[in-house]
């Protein structure tokens, strides 16, 4: 049994057997029989549930196939990838850094191996092995994730050893991963960090190998490292004195992590050993760690929480009926909503797009001939009224933001009054804009732009001023993801993903992870509008048919019906 075969037949019986515990789980509870020990509440394993398990180089194999045997074995983490390390010379077992990052092809089947050395050739004492990837992404050594998409060459050169045995001698640091496999190799997480008013968490998400202690990693990579650069501008780090000391992060049976400073954590003022301490819990949330401890030379910190806003809410499907703008009831009927309902009834002309703020006192409204206006109780103020404009957003300042579709660059913001500015530095590369939307945190704005006749979607930071007016964007800006075929809608998913809307060459919903893997799903026939949500189940999508609809599983089920504009809300 070769090596591959042998992960892939371990790798499906763990499934299996994953599944049946599912299935026995669903049963019910054991009403007979004696009591069997497990885990303790919070007690790690040493290594993650069903890992991988690697074969070891076969006797007498060829340089193709050791290579080939050491690809495979990339996918066992356990004991600093130990298994992989087999197949290395025994000067570079201990150079090799698999940690410094990874390169995420699209199969294992697509690899193609070329070798200077032919298998049986007995009489060569090293060889050159090729291989040629279908490469789709990658990760930096800090955790970072990048869409890159094309064909890579990996060059490993080997030599033979006494006894006969090839063994790797020279290679990049890192590993191979297909993207089937990666998501179980390593594991995301959302590093916390604040934005400059000190009142919204902003994530940044890595990727980690699996293994124990992973509350130790993410401590390390927030304490000792720095937010992605396209995110850096608009938040801030860490406290630049504090730092972690000794080895680890201890997690207690009753997740509780203690996490040892140095002595410049005691200069620290209780404000900032709160905002410590939240980041740190806001961090860790996916490691299962819910409190933590600093302690200093193994003595406990005073240190409280702060409150935090969480932008993120469901508040329901706006939508414009024929009769009103409001809230869809479950029974399909609209609700108005204060302030916003009567205003926007007052509205003569045709209406393309509603963006409502978080606490509903205000709405960015643009008609079907293009122009914008600010809507609260009372009042409607146009903010915009240059031509070709894409559909407005608000962000949690109340600034409606807008764009030409011709002149991307052209970025303005408006307060409710009319009052607008420019900001700088807005997709300098971009030759077009279709899709704008900026998160509920306020500190990341997502656009679909075409530059070099290639449509993108691109995520940039947001510069404000000390009145939290944007100034300009971060550059450089995260490029998220190529896209092919005209955007019907963009919008946010939770806090770090935004899902995109396509009609070519299928009605299609992907949701992508700003840094990491997207996901595809079909989207219902005639799908011409999207409205974001705090998770995918709460997306709705608006039908030629005038009907709106949610997704139930694999299946889209009608909602509501005799809409003629699905709304959006701030941060979505």
């Amino acid at each position: 049994m070769s090596s591959r075969t042998g992960i892939r037949l371990l790798s499906a019986i763990a499934t299996a057997l994953a599944t049946a515990l599912l299935l026995a789980g669903c049963t019910g509870l054991p009403t007979t029989g004696p009591p069997n020990a497990g885990l303790a509440v919070g007690e790690e394993i040493e290594e993650p549930p069903f890992s991988f398990i690697a074969e070891g180089p076969e006797p007498g194999a060829g340089p193709a196939r050791i290579v080939e045997g050491f690809l495979d074995a990339s996918m066992s983490p356990a004991d600093s990838w130990g298994i992989a390390r087999k197949f290395l010379t025994d000067d570079f077992q201990s150079a090799w850094k698999p940690d410094a990052g990874v390169t995420i092809d699209r199969s294992v089947e697509n690899r193609d191996y070329d070798s200077t050395v032919e298998p049986d050739d007995e009489d060569a004492t090293s060889a050159e092995v090729s291989v040629s990837l279908a490469q789709v992404a990658s990760v930096d050594g800090t955790g970072a994730y990048t869409a890159d998409t094309g064909t890579a060459t990996a060059t490993y050169r080997l030599v033979r050893e006494e006894g006969g045995e090839w063994r790797i001698s020279e290679a990049l640091d890192g590993i191979t991963l297909d993207i089937d496999t990666f998501g179980q190799v390593y594991e995301k997480f959302s590093l916390q960090y604040f934005d400059p008013t000190w009142s919204h968490l902003v994530p940044d998400v890595r990727w980690f190998p699996r293994r124990a202690a992973m509350a130790t990693t993410v401590v390390r990579a927030l304490i000792s490292g720095k937010p992605s650069e396209w995110l850096a501008p608009a938040v801030r780090p860490f406290s630049s004195d504090v730092e972690m000391v000794g080895d680890a992060v201890t997690v207690d049976t009753s997740q509780v992590a203690s996490v040892p400073l140095n002595r410049a954590a005691l200069s620290a003022s209780p404000t900032d050993l709160a905002r410590m301490r939240t980041q740190l819990e806001a961090s860790l949330e996916g490691a299962g760690v819910t409190e933590v401890r600093l302690l200093v030379d193994g003595v406990p910190l005073d240190a409280d929480r702060i409150t935090v806003e969480d932008p993120i809410i469901d508040p329901g499907v706006l939508v414009l009926g024929d009769e009103m703008f409001g809230i869809a009831t479950s029974g399909g009927e609209i609700a108005p909503v204060s302030g916003l309902t009567a205003q926007i009834a007052k509205i003569a002309d045709p209406i393309a797009a509603v963006d409502v703020s978080a606490d509903a006192q205000l709405a960015a409204v643009q008609l079907r001939d293009g122009r914008v206006f600010a809507v609260s109780e009372g009042h409607t103020n146009q903010v915009d009224g240059r031509g070709g404009l894409v559909a407005p957003s608000l962000d949690p300042f109340g600034l409606i933001w807008t764009a030409p579709a011709s002149n991307p660059a052209a970025v303005q913001v408006s307060t409710a009054q009319a009052d607008p500015s420019t900001v700088s530095d807005a997709w300098p590369s971009a030759d077009a804009i279709s899709q704008l939307r900026v998160s509920a945190d306020g500190a990341r704005v997502a656009a679909v732009v075409t530059s070099g006749g290639e449509r993108r979607l691109v995520v940039a930071s947001v510069i404000r001023d000390e009145e939290q007016r944007p100034i300009s964007l971060g550059t450089p800006y995260y490029e998220v993801a190529q896209l092919s075929g005209a955007v019907q809608g963009l919008s946010w998913v939770g806090a770090d993903a935004v899902a995109v809307l396509s009609a070519t060459p299928d009605p299609t919903l992907t949701t992508h992870m700003i840094g990491g893997p997207s996901a595809v799903s079909s989207a219902p026939a005639g799908a011409t509008a999207l409205a974001g949500a705090k998770t995918v189940t709460g997306v709705r999508v608006l039908s030629t048919d005038q009907s709106v609809y949610a997704q139930r599983g694999s299946f889209w089920q009608e909602a509501i019906s005799d809409v003629r504009v699905l709304g959006t809300r701030a941060g979505y």
